[in-house]
């Protein structure tokens, strides 16, 4: 007796191999997809207008079809990070900073004419208020404005960003709750922007104390991480530096050596170093020479990326 239920016949030997074979055709696809799409972590890091070079890390990942699995960022790491987090392309923020950039073939005086450069310099406004000459708000709103969401949880990659708490004189990460304000405190250039009152904290530059945050990347297989604090010469001229010049490249100092200590104790799978020369802080009118100056770095990241992942 069967208690009412029907027994199959016993599987033959050769159903049992075509079985096999069709599991193991339908699950191959995913176990090659696995081995060669490992959880891809890109670290961005501070700059100034030097980080203006994160988009061709941008477009080179979308060229291959890689999506990073998570994004980490300082300063203007955090700011170029936090659109490209959001889904905006690596082609869709090359128009935008094309739209709001001096051209090499423009004059300054046609480049006024135009809508979105007068918007970039609205950003710009002087700050009468305490610890800081530029206010930030204008360019947080414009960034909200363009990546169309509010909050951490909206994103389309997950983003974690470095600020520096002003008193406690540490880093301060932030991956959930408001964005704009994480971002617009980890942009916070000493002596450039006033710090930041966020969560209870008063927050300043996240590159003061994490200038590439790669270390923040721990569950990423493969780790890419951009060093665009660039190089710069002796002047050739007996004229000290200004005193801004003198504030932002002190601050460049600084950077330089947390990341040459950090890379004491671990490296990144990929270093990208872009030789980027003579650039200021503030330069971001230079933005067709940054990425000029950009691409050999960008290259040699495609050339290793295409040799490790078989692409």
């Amino acid at each position: 007796m069967t208690d009412g239920k029907k027994l199959m016949p016993p599987m033959s030997w050769t159903r049992r191999q075509t079985l096999g074979l069709l599991l193991a055709s339908a699950l191959a696809p995913s176990v090659l997809a696995s081995e060669r799409s490992p959880r891809i972590g890109l670290a961005l890091g501070s700059g100034g207008a030097r980080g203006l070079a994160h988009l061709l890390v941008f477009e080179l990942l979308d060229e291959l079809g890689l999506r990073p699995h998570r994004i980490s960022g300082s300063s203007i790491g955090a700011v170029m990070g936090s659109l490209y987090a959001a889904g905006v392309s690596g082609a869709e923020i090359r128009e935008l900073l094309d739209e709001m950039t001096v051209s090499s073939d423009e004059s300054w005086l046609e480049s006024l004419l135009h809508e979105d450069l007068m918007r970039w310099l609205s950003f710009l406004q002087p700050s009468l208020e305490r610890g800081g000459i530029v206010k930030s708000e204008a360019f947080s709103s414009f960034l909200e404005e363009t990546a169309g969401i509010s909050r951490f949880d909206e994103l389309s990659i997950p983003l974690r960003v470095v600020a520096t708490d002003y008193w406690e004189r540490e880093m301060v990460v932030f991956e959930s709750g408001d964005l704009w304000p994480a971002v617009q405190a980890s942009m916070a250039m000493p002596g450039l922007f006033k710090p930041v009152k966020h969560e209870g904290r008063l927050l300043v530059d996240g590159g003061m104390t994490n200038p590439v945050p790669f270390d923040l990347l721990p569950d990423c297989d493969l780790i890419i991480a951009v060093d665009v604090l660039g190089v710069r010469t002796p002047e050739d001229s007996d004229t000290d530096p200004s005193s801004m010049d003198n504030i932002f490249n002190t601050f460049q100092i600084m950077q330089a050596s947390i990341l040459r200590e950090k890379l004491k104790h671990g490296e990144p799978d990929f270093m990208v170093t872009p030789d980027i020369r003579d650039v200021r802080v503030m330069d971001f009118y230079r933005f067709e020479e940054i990425l000029r100056q950009a691409e050999p770095a960008r290259d040699a990241l495609e050339t290793g990326l295409r040799e490790r992942l078989g692409l």
